[in-house]
């Protein structure tokens, strides 16, 4: 079962056990996969004007890694929120979007700890050869790709300048 249809399942049973907040939170989920997916249809349809209605959209359906990305998105942007409503004093939304968060979090595959980033970031900053801060982009090029949806990305920024820092 790939990740959209276990959005789509759980979209009918949130909506069969009237669990309203589940349903909402996979609902516009659901709704930026499609959207995602669209995007990627009328791109291939600009790059292969050859390919029949039926394959296009065979071609463009999401692979669970572009999904994960979606969710990755979706956390992203209730932190960014959560952030935003605390400060704004609305701890009301502030708990709505960490209840959406820890949802969204069930489609995410396990984080790393800080120290496993750390060890990451060290094996990276060996291989490309890095010798300080202005090498971080280099770093962070190398690593993010494996990195990707196991770890925050400000998370693994932050252990890359604070081993910089350390080695300074």
């Amino acid at each position: 079962m790939t990740i959209k249809e276990k959005i789509q399942k759980n979209i009918q049973e949130a909506a069969k056990e009237k669990k309203e907040l589940e349903l909402g939170v996979f609902r516009l989920l659901l709704a930026d996969i499609l959207s995602r997916e669209k995007e990627k249809r009328y791109k291939l349809s600009k790059e292969k004007p050859e390919l029949s209605q039926q394959e296009l959209e065979k071609q463009s359906l999401l692979i669970d890694e572009e999904v994960l990305e979606t969710v990755s998105s979706a956390v992203k942007r209730r932190k960014e929120s959560v952030s935003e409503f605390e400060k704004g004093g609305r701890t009301d939304l502030v708990e709505k979007e960490k209840r959406e968060m820890e949802i969204l979090k069930e489609y995410m595959p396990e984080q790393l700890s800080e120290d496993e980033i750390k060890d990451f970031v060290k094996k990276a900053i060996e291989e490309v050869g890095a010798q300080d801060i202005k090498d971080m982009g280099k770093v962070m090029g190398a690593l993010m790709p494996k990195l990707k949806g196991k770890a925050d990305g400000m998370m693994v920024s932050k252990t890359v300048k604070e081993l910089f820092s350390k080695e300074n």
